[in-house]
């Protein structure tokens, strides 16, 4: 035995295995941009690059926190579903592909619902993960968004929706088409109800989605940047054998053509819908509002 393996070695082994793990989540890098971006810096920004703007998607849980006054909120236990009713399969069982979806996100399913208050008024948020399984809409979401509409109409509270989806999810087949009638008839008990229904979409909102409940908003807003339509741009352009627009499902682009009412960066989110909630819910006060403004003639001025 030489000295190397006798002294140098045993040194060598000891700083290894002393040396700290570094955790991989540090950093993030910008889709956009490129920019890398620390975990707390990107947390304390709301998940809005400080650099270019980009809105980088938000966990659940997150922009429950955000919304709800005080960051205070209860979250709902939605009601128990068929996990596999086709005993799917393709490269993988589909209970397989939901167990590690739910490892993932602790449970449950692309849905979380929660109610609390916003500007001091009841407020019911619907919330989409997309990190579990593309935010899919199945037979889970479908129960989760009837769930939110009855617990709305039961609270007297708005119903605020927040997708983040690529669709229906394949692996329940037409029954997870079904859900699309399904949810349209959980926001028309709400506006039954004549209670405000507001729909924030959110990097993307496409598919099965995009043509039923996130659709029917008595307002809807939407993110910076953010994805929203029914089939791809790639497939339409295929099927119309055309060049898109330039910016073509980008919200701005949808705002430019009256699809939806405003994009609202998401630092002001919060205010921005408190405000509506309350105004909605004031009736009256919007009401005196709009008395109070000065006539105009049809050339426009007072």
């Amino acid at each position: 035995m030489s000295w190397i393996s006798n002294f140098v070695l045993p040194k060598i082994r000891a700083v290894v295995t002393n040396r700290k793990e570094v955790p991989d989540n540090l950093w993030t890098k910008c889709p956009r941009c490129g920019q890398l971006l620390f975990h707390r810096d990107l947390d304390a920004n709301l998940f809005v690059c400080a650099n270019c703007g980009h809105h980088l998607r938000m966990a659940p849980e997150k922009r429950l926190a955000m919304l709800f006054d005080g960051g205070h909120y209860q979250i709902i236990e939605l009601p128990k579903t068929v996990s596999d009713p086709l005993r799917f399969r393709d490269r993988k069982r589909y209970a397989d592909r939901l167990r590690e979806a739910q490892a993932v996100s602790h449970g449950g399913d692309a849905l979380t619902v929660a109610h609390g208050t916003m500007g001091g008024f009841n407020a019911v948020i619907a919330v989409f993960d997309f990190a579990f399984m593309g935010g899919s809409m199945g037979i889970a979401v479908g129960e989760g968004l009837l769930a939110a509409a009855r617990l709305a109409v039961l609270q007297e509270a708005a119903l605020i929706v927040i997708p983040a989806s690529g669709g229906a999810r394949m692996q329940e087949g037409i029954l997870s088409l079904m859900q699309m009638p399904r949810t349209t008839i959980a926001v028309e008990t709400v506006k039954a109800a004549r209670l405000p229904y507001i729909v924030l979409l959110t990097d993307p909102t496409t598919g099965g989605v995009s043509a039923s409940f996130a659709m029917l908003g008595d307002i809807t807003l939407a993110e910076p940047g953010a994805v929203i339509g029914f089939a791809g741009a790639r497939v339409i352009e295929e099927t119309i054998r055309e060049k898109l627009p330039e910016g073509f499902q980008r919200a701005e682009y949808l705002l430019e053509h009256g699809m939806i009412d405003l994009v609202v960066d998401r630092r002001q989110l919060k205010e921005t819908l408190a405000r509506i909630v309350g105004l909605l819910r004031r009736p009256g006060e919007l009401r005196a509002d709009i008395v109070a403004l000065p006539a105009r003639t049809e050339s426009g001025a007072p």
